[in-house]
């Protein structure tokens, strides 16, 4: 049977099988999981079932759309109405959220199971999975290496076929990167075109909420459901969302494409640049024109962003005080430190790392040498961007300097890590589109190609890969020992 969301989706449609079946078999995946992959905080078996029964009677009645019955996995920044909402963190591992982000609310109006909530790096702080209060999550495609993160346990979910789909969330590569790490389809829409409301914030000019899917098909119909203006979010754009379904078949003739000539330069292992290449073949056989483009300012985006996220890391974590809600250490001697005992013992290593760093490019005498400075190099990058999309339609590079590494390989040197979201990073600084599906293997790993567009371009990219998948399988490949097929 069809793994995929669309797959899916007809079976249900058609009465092959029910939701209820569907989302047993998808539980029963996660359980016996969980202990090789770590993918998973919560595992939300009871309201799984009772929402999948709705969604039979719903569609019962003729009624739902492509979404309805299909099970589906949420990271655990989403704030999930009477579902532990943790980030992944100690400050967090109490909270049991009293309201539904607006992804979430919109996932569950068009009918979509939650069956569990995903391990992530704490506060979506992290390129691999390794900073969570919880333990690492593995990589399905060998256990000994990172799924990537942020958002591994999402993108692990998928790639080991727990679920068709999970939500995920990216602030410098956090969808991107773990969707090619592992072997799947990830998203991250133009800033502002999904509402960030109830979506827990690590930097907020930079943070965009998307899906991880097994095909760009599935992603266009999250991503129908999922967009929209919300007027709960003040960064929300107001702008009408298309049928991104609808377009993914148009034909690529006239298409350009540029290759980003600073994404193929030292730093970028060959075992990743030849499958990477190796795409533009297909996308020149389906008609598209290919040229090199320049982004001179692209090399300053990592330490840009280094300087960036964490001042509006440390503003947006201060409220995690041990006073409101959250973790409070034990027999305070007094207000101070009631503070900062609970912050000193609710937040991980990384997590201080980023509140001092960011604190510190806030503190008067260092604004204007670093965050000051920071932001106009910012603007140049977004304007490297915006020049190279007055010669092309789309962007093209590769989407990790490597295939995923091991476990405990990074984490005494941040620099290196860092260093791993060097491709994804410029897309967020100028609030742009992007993609990463999968185009080939390295030393039996996955290897994952970025497409980048214009402000509001989601179709056109959901447009272009979707092609290249119809050319290619890719996608499809599921790592040894997980299930291909559902079989409810």
């Amino acid at each position: 049977m069809d793994v995929t969301l669309a797959g899916l989706a007809a079976g249900l449609k058609a009465r092959r099988f029910s939701s209820v079946e569907l989302t047993r078999e998808a539980l029963a995946r996660a359980e016996a999981s969980q202990g090789a992959l770590n993918t998973l905080i919560s595992i939300t078996a009871e309201s799984a079932l009772a929402a999948a029964a709705v969604a039979d009677q719903r569609l019962a009645r003729g009624e739902g759309g492509p979404l309805t019955g299909v099970p589906m996995i949420h990271k655990d920044i989403f704030c999930t109405a009477g579902v532990l909402t943790t980030c992944a963190s100690r400050m967090l591992s109490n909270f049991v959220a009293p309201y539904d982000a607006t992804v979430v609310a919109k996932l569950r109006a068009a009918g979509m199971v939650m069956v569990g909530k995903a391990n992530m790096d704490e506060f979506a702080m992290g390129s691999s999975n390794e900073t969570s209060y919880y333990g690492p999550v593995m990589n399905p495609w060998d256990l000994a290496r990172v799924p990537g993160g942020s958002s591994g346990g999402s993108a692990a979910a998928v790639a080991a076929r727990l679920a068709p789909l999970a939500t995920a969330t990216d602030t410098g590569g956090s969808i991107r990167q773990p969707a090619a790490l592992c072997g799947v389809t990830g998203i991250k829409p133009t800033y502002g075109r999904v509402s960030r409301y109830g979506m827990i914030a690590f930097a907020s000019s930079l943070d965009q909420a998307g899906v991880i899917t097994i095909t760009a098909e599935d992603a266009a119909l999250a991503l129908t459901a999922m967009a929209g203006f919300d007027p709960k979010d003040s960064t929300s754009v107001d702008a009408p969302v298309p049928d991104y379904a609808a377009t993914l078949a148009a034909p690529l003739a006239g298409l350009k494409v540029g290759i980003v000539k600073e994404f193929f330069g030292e730093g970028l292992a060959s075992e990743v640049e030849g499958p990477v290449r190796e795409v533009l073949a297909v996308l020149t056989k389906l008609g598209a024109q290919v040229r090199e483009v320049s982004l001179p300012s692209l090399p300053l985006s990592v330490p840009t962003y280094y300087v960036v996220a964490p001042a509006e890391c440390s503003s947006n974590l201060a409220r995690f005080d041990g006073v409101r809600y959250g973790y409070r250490c034990k027999d305070p001697k007094d207000l101070i430190d009631l503070y900062k005992r609970s912050r000193a013992e609710g937040f991980g290593a990384e997590v201080k790392r980023r509140i001092m760093t960011g604190t510190y490019v806030l503190s008067a005498g260092y604004y204007d040498a670093y965050y000051l400075k920071a932001q106009k190099v910012r603007a140049l990058i977004t304007a490297d961007f915006r020049r190279a999309f007055g010669e092309v339609d789309l962007l093209l590079g590769p989407t990790s300097p490597t295939v995923a590494f091991g476990i405990g390989d990074k984490t005494s040197d941040p620099i290196t890590m860092y260093l791993n979201d060097i491709y994804t990073i410029g897309a967020n600084l100028a609030g742009l589109p992007a993609l990463s599906m999968p185009c080939g293997f390295a030393g039996g790993l996955p290897v994952g190609v970025q497409l980048i567009g214009p402000h509001f371009g989601e179709a056109r990219l959901l447009n272009a890969a979707h092609r290249y998948q119809q050319e290619t399988d890719w996608h499809l490949k599921a790592p040894a020992g997980f299930k291909a097929g559902f079989a409810p």
